[in-house]
């Protein structure tokens, strides 16, 4: 590979980046072939941006409606970013939601359940594959975030653990 195409696929690189970020995308997938052997294949991704965004919206539309309880509008404004929430556990890919092993069985966990570093929170059905989400860290289920069968995007909080 020579310097010049070096310097192209870095210079295509960064306008993909920038193609991201200005259309709001959270992920580009993209090959380029240059020969029968030679080829350029590249990923870009990031969070997805309006997860904070809706949070910061939502909790001012509720603070009007009922000024009064200053407290619990205070305690709800924390459950509606629960990407913030230090004990989130987010999902590593883009998929679908599993609660269970397969369709009839108990779900892999429930609110106030215990659970262990390692355990199996949830399931992550990416392209045909069953990925099982393990438990960071021990702890007890404070609230699923997610429903059965339901699409998820990379980052997106799926649990939260204390």
């Amino acid at each position: 590979m020579s310097k010049d195409t070096h310097e192209a696929d870095v210079s295509f690189i960064k306008a993909l980046a920038e193609l991201l970020r200005e259309n709001e995308l959270t992920e580009l997938e993209v090959k380029r072939d240059y020969g029968e052997d030679d080829s350029l294949n590249v990923r870009v991704s990031r969070a997805a941006p309006q997860a904070a965004p809706v949070a910061a919206v939502a909790a001012p539309a509720a603070a009007p409606v009922a000024p009064a309880p200053a407290a619990p509008a205070a305690a709800e404004t924390m459950p509606e970013d629960p990407a913030a929430h230090p004990g989130a556990v987010t999902s590593p890919m883009v998929g679908t939601v599993y609660m269970q092993p397969e369709p009839g069985a108990p779900s892999f966990i429930s609110v106030g359940q215990q659970v262990r570093e390692g355990d199996t929170l949830i399931i992550v059905e990416a392209m045909k594959t069953m990925n099982h989400i393990p438990a960071p860290r021990a702890g007890t289920v404070k609230r699923i975030l997610v429903e059965d069968g339901a699409p998820v995007e990379y980052g997106a909080p799926l649990v939260i653990l204390e």
